[in-house]
């Protein structure tokens, strides 16, 4: 279960301040509804795809002692 903030408050916040379990709960949130989302919707996930790009990724490729290789967001 996803515990942080929700879009209404991250909507105000640019997405280089979201943190990475934010922007992976929103992306597959939104990537499940793809076929719905308006053009806004559509907007804001593209914006969300660029913003993890732009930080090399969700994923790990080594597991560490604190990190698995995939993010969790809850």
């Amino acid at each position: 279960m996803y515990v942080g903030r929700d879009m209404t408050e991250l909507s105000m916040v640019p997405k280089s301040d979201w943190k990475e379990s934010e922007l992976a709960f929103f992306h597959h949130s939104l990537q499940q509804i793809v076929p719905y989302l308006n053009s806004e919707g559509q907007s804001i996930h593209r914006e969300i795809i660029k913003e993890i790009e732009s930080r090399g990724g969700l994923s790990h490729h080594e597991a560490t002692y604190t990190n698995g290789t995939k993010v969790s967001y809850d």
